[in-house]
């Protein structure tokens, strides 16, 4: 089954930052497999971040390791490429740790995200730019409603509040420079997102595969906290089709902001997913940390625009999400244990791409 994003972006050039993290790797290698033509700009894949080497990514793009921070480098890349969409995805993305490094959170994802559009609106080809921030922009009140997109912005903790500002970057330039002629802008809200092949610190599913793996016990910090827990899938599906709108003839319809949550009705908390992984797999030890820095207690996303008006919609309910994570981090330990070898779980990927797709045409066809 072919997407209709993905006819509109073959042979298209699509400049991503963050290109080799986790979300970009994934994204790669759909858009590789659609035959979209990328460059992509990050920092280097490390040995603690390996899915972009065990996709085996590198020869069907171009790239550039630099930092997002580095102005020239990045404007001479996307310059050199002359893209007609980029796809914004560079970030610090971890709550905690913008607790410990709230400066260099702050610079990388509301500077960052300054640099890409001041980079972007200096360049004829590029027609859109599809910025990434987070469910967490909403000022959080803790209710019992979903937050729509005209919700109020906000942030109480460094990271929060950095990809709030970030917005408000975004708007300034949107309103400033892109449109009426220019490149255009859509932003993507994101729910947490899960998936295989993240190793991040202080992560609810990465943590869990690290104590099953070593025998050690698995820390939880808020255990009934609810989440709008978001298939990596589900996300690169939904930017793929705003870039797709950002080509289109129509497209002050998609430059705006989108919310990209569940479409599940049930409010899953930590301890339910933590369940269902444990049925996919085993059960760790368990301990529970005594006083964790502040995070919110209840977060939901009201996505009946992208529903509506986009036509997106997630092809696996949230269980099925967690399941097919719980499989691929299984299936990677089983595979490569220890040594992860380039382009050793890239056929296990590409058929969960296949069964999204095929998800997907199933629940049209329904």
């Amino acid at each position: 089954m072919i997407l209709p994003f993905e006819t509109a972006l073959a042979g298209r050039k699509v400049f991503v930052t963050g290109h080799s993290g986790f979300t970009g790797s994934w994204l790669c290698a759909w858009f590789q497999q659609a035959g979209v033509e990328l460059f992509g700009y990050s920092l280097a894949p490390t040995e603690q971040q390996p899915l972009f080497r065990l996709l085996a990514l590198k020869d069907g793009m171009e790239e550039v390791y630099a930092d997002i921070m580095e102005f020239e480098a990045l404007s001479q890349a996307m310059t050199r490429f002359q893209p007609e969409i980029v796809i914004h995805l560079a970030a610090q993305p971890l709550v905690r740790r913008s607790y410990r490094e709230p400066l260099a959170t702050f610079a990388v994802n509301t500077l960052g995200t300054a640099n890409v559009l001041e980079a972007a609106r200096s360049i004829p080809s590029v027609r859109g730019v599809v910025c990434i921030t987070t469910d967490k922009v909403y000022e959080n009140r803790e209710w019992a409603w979903a937050y729509r997109e005209n919700d109020p912005l906000g942030g109480k903790d460094p990271y929060s509040a950095s990809k709030a500002a970030a917005e408000m970057v975004i708007k300034g330039y949107a309103h400033s420079f892109f449109g009426d002629g220019g490149p255009s802008i859509a932003i993507a809200r994101g729910g947490n997102i899960i998936g295989g092949g993240d190793w991040s610190e202080d992560r609810l599913i990465p943590d869990f595969v690290r104590a099953v793996t070593s025998g050690e016990a698995l820390t939880l910090r808020f255990p009934e906290a609810t989440r709008p827990w978001q298939h990596v899938l589900a996300l690169v599906q939904g930017y793929g089709q705003l870039a797709a709108g950002l080509l289109s003839d129509d497209v002050r319809r998609y430059a705006k902001a989108w919310n990209l949550g569940p479409s599940d009705p049930t409010q899953y908390s930590v301890r339910h997913v933590l369940e269902i992984l444990a049925a996919n797999w085993e059960r760790p030890d368990l301990r529970y940390l005594d006083e964790p820095l502040p995070e919110a207690g209840a977060l939901s996303l009201d996505s009946r625009l992208a529903f509506n008006e986009l036509g997106w919609h997630p092809a696996w309910s949230v269980e099925e999400m967690v399941r097919r994570t719980a499989l691929w981090y299984r299936e990677y330990h089983a595979r490569v244990g220890h040594h992860p070898e380039e382009g050793s779980m890239r056929d296990f990927t590409l058929a969960q791409i296949d069964d999204w797709r095929v998800g997907l045409a199933g629940k049209k066809a329904g």
